[in-house]
């Protein structure tokens, strides 16, 4: 009996055995695949029409107008310098006194000669009246008389001449007190105490940055397009945020033989404090242009097909072929291509093709703003805590 059980499980064991590798080795339900690839993660502007103003930017360097080399006008001997430089001086101040015995000696010798010739001149003045009186009365002749009168004319000359040299003299014992010409800095002091100088050797160099000179040079391609007269912004790393607007009002008829570039001159009266022998940042408004459409920089792709801008509409992107102009503060007028009011692909433009899917991120610096406004405390916080 048992032999007879055993060998009537035996073929139920096999069928179940059987179904239960039919069923291991069966295939699994094919899992649904994604039709194509994630879309691309970006942030987005949306582009309006603005005023560009097109403008010629250089690097530039201040002069000042006012910059006289004071020299010596009489000779002598530097007995003391009384200023140095970068010390500040008014006009009328005395910067150096030269040693004047010299100068007065001539004084004196002066002042001596026209005494003679004045003593000269009285007797004269007396002879010939005498010899007038003697003509007419016929005890001289008339020739004794006009040679008086040649000596006394002669006389007068001498000492009009001799008035002349003592005034010359006064004047120059006077210049032996170097005088500031105008309200300004000493920049250079050229002697010291003890040189030796003669007319015209130079003794200080002063400078004044009351009107300045703005030397703004350009390439010479720009020639053609910078005129007298246009309006020129003029900022400077000394004094940051201060803008100095003037006009082109002079421009250097050669080009440099060093840098091949025209020199455009702009002058304007310095109330800012602005130090000559600074550099500058010159703007010359070249044009104005209505109505320009510009995009942010990165928007801007470079393609196999051209220069590239990607509209974002209806979570896709469209290739744009754009024609580019003037780039100015990170942004680049689109001339052909674009009109204003599109929505564009803004960071991320780069990672796009024409029709890729792409989900929209508002940007970083939007939350951000926002953030800071919904709780200023906390943005001042965390602006604190960033190194």
């Amino acid at each position: 009996m048992p032999r007879l059980l055993h060998q009537k499980l035996i073929p139920v064991a096999c069928l179940a055995i059987g179904c239960l590798t039919l069923t291991a080795c069966a295939p699994k339900a094919e899992e649904k695949k994604p039709a194509g690839p994630p879309p691309t993660i970006i942030t987005t502007t949306k582009i309006s029409a603005h005023a560009l103003d097109v403008t010629e930017n250089t690097l530039g360097t201040l002069e000042s107008l006012i910059d006289p080399k004071i020299g010596a006008e009489v000779p002598g001997r530097v007995i003391q310098v009384l200023t140095h430089a970068g010390q500040r001086v008014r006009k009328g101040d005395t910067m150096a006194l030269i040693d004047p015995s010299d100068l007065a000696l001539a004084v004196r010798s002066d002042s001596a000669e026209l005494q003679r010739l004045k003593s000269l001149l009285e007797q004269q003045e007396r002879l010939v009246k005498r010899q007038k009186d003697l003509v007419g009365k016929g005890f001289v002749s008339q020739n004794a008389v006009d040679d008086a009168v040649a000596q006394r004319d002669a006389l007068r000359a001498q000492l009009a001449a001799a008035q002349v040299r003592a005034e010359s003299g006064r004047s120059n014992e006077g210049k032996a007190r170097v005088v500031a010409p105008i309200d300004g800095e000493v920049e250079t002091q050229i002697v010291a105490t003890g040189d030796y100088v003669k007319v015209g050797d130079p003794v200080f160099k002063m400078v004044s940055n009351r009107r300045l000179r703005a030397i703004l040079p350009y390439p010479e391609a720009a020639a053609a397009r910078i005129r007298r007269g246009q309006p020129v912004r003029i900022t400077s790393p000394q004094t940051p945020g201060l803008v100095v607007n003037g006009k082109v009002e002079d421009i250097r008829p050669v080009i440099s033989a060093g840098s091949r570039s025209i020199d455009v001159i702009v002058r304007f009266d310095n109330e800012t404090g602005l130090l000559a022998g600074g550099t500058i940042n010159g703007s010359v408004l070249i044009d104005r242009r209505d109505g320009a459409v510009l995009v942010p920089e990165q928007s801007v792709v470079l393609r196999p097909a051209g220069t590239v801008v990607y509209a974002v509409a209806d979570g896709k992107a469209s290739q744009r072929i754009v024609s580019t102009g003037t780039r100015s503060g990170g942004m680049v007028e689109i001339t052909q291509g674009l009109r204003g009011g599109e929505t564009v692909a803004l960071d991320g433009a780069g990672f796009l093709s024409d029709g890729a899917a792409v989900s929209i991120k508002e940007d970083a610096r939007k939350e951000t703003a926002n953030k800071d406004v919904a709780n200023p405390k906390a943005a001042r916080q965390a602006t604190a805590q960033q190194p």
